[in-house]
């Protein structure tokens, strides 16, 4: 399961999605995200899939390595699905003692599913072409008319970027450390509940502890460089918008008027 977290992760190839300026990209993320939230209708599923798989070419990112993030919320969209499935009142299909699974209910599960699938490969796409430190300098940088308000907006900008950038380092350490503690005799697929919770103390200790020295060692480093926030900071490739960004903006407003138009019309 540590394998299938891509969260924070780049995948290094040249592509037009990766060429993109950063702003663009989380904008137009954003912006489907809204959309998939709009769509009611079969027709607006199928668009929003066709979007989606049009941007997964496009980002040349191998389909399987997309999809492994999917498999971190499979727990969370299983428990959504039996959720809506049974507390969802409408047309009863099957009765299960005093749980009725109605049609209504099925609906509702595979709508919420789909939004779930839609927003995680969504933003995997954005994670995936986009690094941490251009990342950064696009929300920083589409952020700072909140400066005029007081609002930390570099600070906030690179915290996300560090946060982002320890996810698969704290994995990796996560993962040496799980199989450290197994050559140590600890069982970690005991079925017992108790047994298991028990079994990732010597887990969670170390890997806080881990946690906490690198990010000492990222406090002195930036310290030792002198490193400061502030708006005065200049970045070594300034962002400025390119033909292929304002196409890309305008096939996203095209999309979001398609998805609108879908669900006026059905």
């Amino acid at each position: 399961m540590l394998r299938d977290i891509t969260l924070g992760q780049f995948y290094p190839i040249d592509s037009i999605l990766h060429r993109l300026d950063p702003r663009v990209k989380i904008i137009c993320t954003f912006i489907y995200m809204i959309s998939v939230f709009l769509v009611r209708d079969v027709w607006g599923y199928l668009a929003a899939t066709l979007f989606l798989a049009i941007m997964i070419i496009i980002s040349k990112v191998p389909f399987k390595y997309m999809i492994r993030g999917l498999k971190g919320i499979l727990m969370i969209m299983i428990l959504t699905a039996v959720i809506n499935v049974f507390t969802t009142p409408g047309k009863v299909l099957l009765s299960i003692g005093v749980i009725d699974i109605t049609l209504e209910g099925i609906k509702v599960a595979v709508r919420m599913v789909l939004r779930l699938i839609f927003l995680v490969m969504g933003s995997s796409i954005m994670m995936l072409t986009t690094t941490p430190s251009r990342l950064t300098y696009g929300l920083e940088r589409i952020f700072k008319p909140l400066e005029r308000f007081n609002l930390p907006v570099h600070e906030i900008a690179m915290m996300i970027s560090i946060a982002l950038g320890f996810i698969p380092i704290l994995v990796d350490e996560l993962d040496k450390i799980i199989k450290a503690q197994s050559v140590r005799g600890v069982d970690f697929n005991n079925r017992k509940l108790s047994v298991r919770i028990k079994n990732m103390i010597p887990v969670l200790v170390p890997l806080f502890v881990s946690a906490f020295r690198r990010a000492g060692d990222l406090a002195v480093a930036m310290e030792a460089r002198c490193y400061h926030g502030g708006g005065k900071r200049t970045g070594i490739n300034p962002l400025r918008y390119d033909r292929r960004d304002h196409i890309a903006y305008l096939v996203i407003f095209i999309y979001l008027s398609m998805i609108i138009v879908i669900g006026i019309i059905f």
